[in-house]
């Protein structure tokens, strides 16, 4: 890669991550994990540390958080509010205390204790005080300035407003988060996506008195200014702190030696399950403040502290029930309701157990402590059980033999393949005579990869159900624009807009549009080799007069397993209603046969992150339609890495190591029109 090209990725970096900052310190909506914005982060750091000529005033090597809102007056702070770096791993921590000890000179038995101190997921607020009164509060900003929030943190009762005590300095600049307690959100979660999120917004309310609403809470931990501080040591200063009237974290320790370190951060992690606040990790102190001065700041970090995150993909918490979900082709679902808890910076309170196998392979009941995993895009599932500490009165959890929608018996289908019945357990009703089925089918046929209509989402299409407004496909073309206006949450411009994305949507391929019925087994590639078999639609409606189902076992990639599921989908008169009435309102395209000697004859392709303009079905149409081949995984087979936004990291690495070519989406494109 050339300069050129690399200064450009590094910019993309920083505009990404500029994007990331605004939507977490001003908007207080972030659209990304902390895993996800510490990779980026490390990513434009790593790009640094390895090529000189990168730099940038907007670098998270030279800032921390983000400028001010507009919304309040900027004020600096007297002493910058630095970020930390951050440790993952037990080496990490060793490198850390070496680093410590060859700046000092110290050979490694010099004692060093430090000031262990929960990391709480909040919203850091910098309290001015003279003469023991409180007189200015400040956000973090951009470490640099803060907003000036005194009128809001005035209403957190946590916070003394006067303190009385002889040996409290004459001025201090103290230091905290501001957070909201998890039993607190519980009574407004259907205002914000998370406490973090709640504490922020309540914070940046222009009215005060809209702030005192919101039950927010102040732990403090550091200072930044200070006059006439008499302590010597940061957990000395701690405790002066609960002396003085403030909240401190209850699990504050001092500990030496990089081992117990470790047993105290594997004792907190555990104990995460029963706080009533969020903590995402232990943060580090050198605790001597001599020591401190002496090893002073790197870049906008602190020489002395480090932020020991907590595992990004694995909690600890309890199952409070299990629910039973019902997918468009009749799998039941069993999901673990359980106690929210921070998972890499996401709450998660829902987890798939899979099926009814895994169940009792793990022995999952509700009531039962187990651990989380959420990795990456993957759904949170449970891990294990921790049978230590479940009710001796706890009942084995029973799989309902009958559907929990419409009552029908539920069947576990034989696999001729493994000689085995399936692990998943399926409604036995066909078509749309079971509620929760027909109303999956119906967020199927609206999804990104089948008809693909803006405006009307799963959340919509459930509403619309429940009020009797759509029953089938076909009615989605039909609706009442009138009716849907007097509802609430519509108005005029809405109603117009959900009415031109239908039409817009009015005329589709034969290949999606048979992807969009959501037949069982028939997912887009295999609707891809139906299209092409029956060129038109009207072939594809009236097959099922002909009964020559025996000639798709001829398409190569359609098997028994295939057939037989378009079998069931004709042999149900309500799917040949649906497609009657649909034939009466869309204009169906006939299947384009690719040819055979494209300029992508012999290319293999992945798509990874969001696209803009286009969709991933259609940049793998055009692929397939110029010869090329498009994959699911990465291995030395690939020959282009299609990346958008927010790709998946794992994919661009294993791309690396294997030097495979990576594009953009506009490197594509530029592709395309070579092509033709």
């Amino acid at each position: 890669m050339n300069n050129k090209k690399i200064e450009g990725l590094y910019i993309k970096k920083l505009k990404l991550l500029e994007k990331y900052n605004i939507e977490y310190y001003i908007k207080s909506k972030p659209s990304v994990s902390d895993n996800e914005y510490d990779v980026v982060k490390n990513d434009i750091l790593s790009l640094e540390k390895k090529y000189d000529f990168l730099k940038s005033k907007n670098s998270p090597s030279q800032i921390v958080g983000h400028k001010p809102s507009k919304n309040f007056k900027k004020v600096q702070h007297k002493v910058p509010m630095l970020s930390l770096s951050n440790a993952f791993s037990e080496d990490d921590l060793n490198n850390f205390e070496n680093r410590i000890l060859n700046f000092l000179s110290e050979q490694k038995n010099f004692n060093i204790f430090y000031s262990c101190e929960p990391k709480i997921d909040g919203i850091s607020a910098s309290l001015f005080y003279k003469k023991g009164v409180f007189t200015k509060g400040l956000s973090r900003g951009d470490g640099k300035e803060g907003e000036d929030i005194t009128s809001n943190l005035l209403t957190i009762k946590d916070i003394p407003k006067k303190i009385h005590a002889n040996d409290f300095p004459d001025e201090i600049d103290i230091r905290g988060e501001v957070f909201i307690q998890n039993s607190d959100f519980e009574d407004i979660k259907d205002k914000f996506a998370n406490p973090r999120n709640a504490a922020s917004g309540s914070l940046r309310q222009k009215n005060p008195k809209d702030t005192e609403k919101i039950p927010l809470k102040f732990i403090a931990y550091t200072f930044g200014y200070q006059k006439n501080l008499k302590v010597q040591n940061q957990f000395d200063y701690l405790k002066k702190l609960s002396e003085w009237g403030f909240k401190t974290n209850p699990l504050n320790k001092l500990i030496n030696g990089v081992n117990n370190l470790i047993q105290n951060y594997n004792e907190v992690e555990k104990q995460r399950i029963n706080l009533d606040f969020d903590i995402d990790g232990i943060v580090y102190k050198v605790n001597d403040f001599a020591l401190q001065k002496r090893l002073g700041n790197v870049a906008n970090a602190p020489r002395w502290a480090i932020a020991h995150k907590f595992s990004s993909n694995k909690a600890v918490s309890k199952i409070l029930d299990i629910d039973i979900q019902i997918g468009r082709t009749g799998a039941l679902t069993p999901v673990a309701k359980v106690k929210p808890i921070n998972i890499g910076g996401v709450t998660v309170s829902n987890a798939t157990l899979h099926n009814e196998d895994e169940i009792i392979r793990k022995d999952i009941r509700i009531g039962d402590t187990v651990t989380i995993e959420r990795a990456g895009d993957v759904i949170p599932h449970i891990l294990s059980v921790d049978l230590k500490k479940r009710d001796k009165k706890s009942a084995k959890f029973i799989f309902p033999n009958k559907c929990p929608s419409c009552g029908s018996k539920t069947i576990k289908d034989f696999n001729s393949i493994t000689k085995k019945e399936d692990a998943v357990r399926r409604c036995s009703s066909e078509g749309y005579d079971c509620e929760k089925i027909s109303i999956e089918k119906l967020k199927h046929f609206v999804s990104k990869d089948a008809f693909n209509i803006d405006g009307l989402g799963k959340k919509i299409v459930e509403n619309f159900w429940n009020l009797k407004i759509i029953n089938f496909p076909h009615d989605i073309f039909r609706l009442d624009f009138e009716k849907i206006e007097k509802l609430d949450g519509w108005g005029d411009l809405s109603v117009k807009n959900l009415n031109y994305s239908i039409n817009q949507k009015k005329k589709i391929s034969l290949e999606r549009f048979i992807y969009a019925l959501g037949v069982r087994h028939i997912g887009l590639e295999n609707a891809k080799l139906l299209a092409k078999y029956f060129i038109s639609f009207n072939k594809f409606k009236n097959f099922p007069k002909q009964n020559k189902y025996e000639e798709l076992l001829n398409i190569d990639g359609i098997g028994e397993t295939q057939v037989n599921s378009i079998k069931n989908f004709f042999s149900n008169d309500t799917n040949l209603k649906v497609l009657n009435e649909l034939d009466k309102e869309l204009t169906v395209d006939n299947a384009i046969l690719n040819k055979k000697n494209g300029k992508f004859k012999e290319k293999t392709f992945l798509v990874t992150g969001k696209l803009y303009g286009i969709s991933r079905a259609e940049v793998k149409s055009l692929i397939e339609e110029n010869s090329g081949t498009t994959v699911s995984s990465v291995s030395n087979k690939l020959n282009y890495l299609i990346i958008g936004e927010k790709p998946t990291r794992r994919k661009v690495e294993s791309a690396r190591e294997l030097k495979v070519k990576i594009i953009d989406q506009d490197e594509f494109l530029m592709m395309l029109k070579k092509t033709s």
